[in-house]
């Protein structure tokens, strides 16, 4: 733990993985819940894995930038605590896997040389913040939209308010109306806009995928860039309110839309409007760091293979609205890539172009700001690398989530089928190497991680059962999704469900059917006139199990025989902690108000106070077997148990105690005092346990 002090300059970070230190040796010691280790360790991008033992870690990567020190560092953090794989997710975060639980602090403080984070990349907080990969360069973006982006993710980094959450809280940017940040499909989007000169966003609110997917409502067509973050704050208070706990299939934010409705939306954001730090949060986005393009000659190269060369600048190169350069997109195959080729790209972006790789949705990235003229030399050295395979973002290049690879919640091989559908694609359908129109997604199980429900064609890890009662993998057929644009997009329909050794044959029959009647239509627009069960008609045949042959039994990219085994999910999961757990968290979150508070930051300090109350309130109504699903539920319910029946004396209802909260504003005055009501109630309560204890 001393070098971790004398090595991490930011005293809020050493403090925070020396903490992460401590509770894992609490854990290992019997001190500390494992569920509630759990919490702790997800909110710290530590992540269970399939494989007994082992972590994987989530580097927290805002808009998936990456600078050439950065991609170094963690190809060296790899190397040293992994196996030297990197996988780019759909959330433009990078993975690693294979950790020892025990050295993840040491890893993060390695990590942070180079100012990247674990915080918050997994576990009930607000996620990475992802964005266009083309912001910045886009040529039909009204402003660069990253400055914002970053705004977002540093104010709600280590903010009270968002870090444990009912769940996981997705925030996306998008640079233009084409909406590539998918807004309609995240718990809060924002798409860029400029009315009468003015710089804003179009807000989108309360989408999301999984086992239901929703489409986000329009919160506001236009927004001033000054108002996201008051905004924001707003919205993730109520989410942390009245937001579900218990029910993890009913905790994420389009289930509290859903059931207050829009309006009703709107009116609890007002309660909240005083009790927000800031009204207005002008974001300087003139003070972004501006590009540093590399100065250099333009090295002579022979191109050996032309058809080749042409074929790939035909679908890998992008225009910039900066004149005289592009950029350059790299297909990344599952996006998965090795150290040696990270160390060798740094090299290359550090000398060549403007030093940044930008990961994308699709698990790729793109190279910025690449000189025209260079293009023939990036195509050379990146043919050295094995990353100039043609496709860049068009149909032969599919996502697909890591699923029973390493992912507890994994059902049925997702990145198996992937390649072989890849193969299928090069093989029988060249010409699809320049559509960019047919998405293929595919995940490992209903969370959709792979964002199969949102694809053209997509394709969801199942299992199917035989009449002997024997356990095949089989694919969710999915079909019709897409991004219309500016906010609007379909969900695919669930058409039939075969088994994973006849994914192939279904592409083959999909897209022969288009090829031959698709009349130049989208294929959403031809699902869409076609409809769900002309498809289920003549995919039907697929889905019989009673002609299974031993080679159906077996999964893709295995060789044994298929069992269905399903972990224990983390990233999502709903913690519920044991009363003496929670009572303890209850006495750091005062100790970390009185922190705050001495600095200044009333604001958070007033949120540890309301957090340590409501949290002190849960762990009285567990002992009395009472649900706490929501935090309003508990702020009521104790008043019920509690307060009205007299067992526990307060100077007025708890509900009026805590929701001080929001009927005043975050001054020093109030914070003092809001903290002091806390240290109150977690003593009385405190009392209040012993006394029953004593008594039983």
């Amino acid at each position: 733990m001393q070098s971790f002090r004398s090595e991490i300059e930011n005293p809020v970070v050493e403090k925070d993985i020396i903490d992460l230190a401590n509770k894992i040796e609490m854990f290992h010691n019997g001190k500390l819940d494992e569920e509630k280790f759990r919490s702790l360790r997800l909110a710290r991008g530590v992540y269970g894995q399939r494989q007994e033992g082992v972590q994987m870690i989530r580097i927290k990567l805002p808009y998936g930038k990456v600078t050439s020190e950065q991609l170094r560092r963690i190809s060296d953090v790899s190397e040293e605590y992994s196996t030297g794989r990197l996988h780019i997710t759909t959330r433009q975060d990078i993975q690693i896997h294979y950790v020892d639980l025990n050295r993840t602090p040491e890893l993060w403080a390695e990590l942070e040389k180079s100012d990247i984070t674990l915080r918050e990349a997994c576990g009930n907080a607000v996620r990475n913040v992802t964005a266009s990969e083309t912001a910045g360069i886009d040529v039909d973006e009204p402003f660069d939209v990253s400055p914002y982006a970053q705004a977002i993710f540093e104010y709600f980094l280590r903010n009270p308010i968002s870090q444990e959450l009912g769940r996981k809280f997705k925030v996306s940017f998008s640079s233009s109306d084409a909406d590539t940040g998918l807004s309609y499909m995240h718990d809060i989007g924002f798409i860029a806009k400029i009315e009468n000169g003015v710089r804003g966003f179009k807000i989108m609110l309360g989408g999301g995928l999984g086992s239901q997917p929703r489409h986000a409502d329009e919160l506001y067509s236009f927004l001033p860039t000054d108002k996201i973050v008051p905004l924001m704050e707003g919205v993730v208070r109520v989410f942390d309110r009245y937001g579900e706990r218990k029910s993890r299939a009913k905790a994420r934010l389009k289930f509290l839309l859903k059931d207050f409705g829009l309006d009703g939306f709107k009116e609890l954001l007002e309660q909240e409007q005083k009790a927000l730090p800031f009204q207005s949060f002008a974001i300087d986005a003139e003070a972004y760091p501006a590009y540093k393009i590399a100065e250099v000659k333009t090295p002579v190269v022979e191109i050996a293979d032309q058809k080749a060369f042409d074929a790939w600048k035909s679908t890998n190169i992008i225009p910039q609205k900066q004149e005289g350069y592009v950029a350059i997109g790299v297909k990344v195959l599952l996006g998965d890539f090795y150290i040696d080729k990270a160390r060798q790209l740094a090299d290359l972006i550090e000398k060549y172009a403007a030093n940044e790789v930008r990961f994308s949705l699709r698990q790729n990235f793109i190279i910025p700001f690449v000189k025209e003229e260079l293009v023939p030399f990036f195509y050379t050295e990146l043919e050295k690398l094995g990353f100039v395979e043609a496709g860049y973002n068009k149909a032969i290049d599919i996502t697909a989530c890591p699923g029973t690879d390493t992912c507890n919640l994994g059902i049925a091989s997702s990145t198996g089928i992937a390649e072989e559908l890849e193969r299928v694609m090069k093989a029988e359908y060249p010409d699809y190497i320049n559509n960019p129109d047919v998405v293929i997604k595919i995940s490992g199980c209903m969370n959709a991680c792979g964002q199969h429900n949102m694809a053209n064609i997509g394709f969801q890890g199942m299992s199917v059962r035989t009449k002997d009662k024997l356990v095949a993998p089989a694919l969710q057929v999915l079909l019709g999704g897409g991004n219309i644009g500016n906010g609007e997009g379909r969900f695919a329909d669930k058409v039939v469900k075969i088994p994973s050794k006849r994914g192939p044959e279904a592409l083959r029959l999909i897209l022969n059917d288009f090829n031959a009647n698709g009349n130049g239509l989208s294929f959403a627009d031809y699902y869409a006139d076609k409809g769900e069960h002309y498809f289920y008609d003549f995919l039907k045949h697929l889905t019989a199990v009673d002609n299974l042959t031993q080679e159906d039994f077996i999964d893709w990219g295995n060789s044994e025989e298929y069992v269905k085994a399903i972990g224990v999910g983390e990233c999502a999961g709903v913690v519920i902690d044991l009363i003496a757990t929670l009572l303890f968290d209850s006495e750091e979150k005062i100790k970390s108000a009185e922190e705050t508070l001495e600095v200044e930051k009333y604001a958070a300090s007033i949120y540890y106070s309301y957090s340590s109350m409501v949290n002190t309130a849960k762990a009285i109504l567990t002992a009395e077997n009472v649900k706490t699903n929501t935090h309003i539920g508990i702020i009521k319910d104790f008043d019920k148990t509690f307060v009205a029946s007299e067992r526990i004396a307060l100077s007025t209802s708890f509900e009026e105690l805590v929701l001080q909260l929001n009927k005043q504003e975050p001054t020093k005055e109030f914070a003092v005092n809001y903290l002091e009501d806390a240290k109150a109630f977690l003593k009385a309560i405190e009392a209040f346990r012993e006394k029953e204890l004593a008594q039983a």
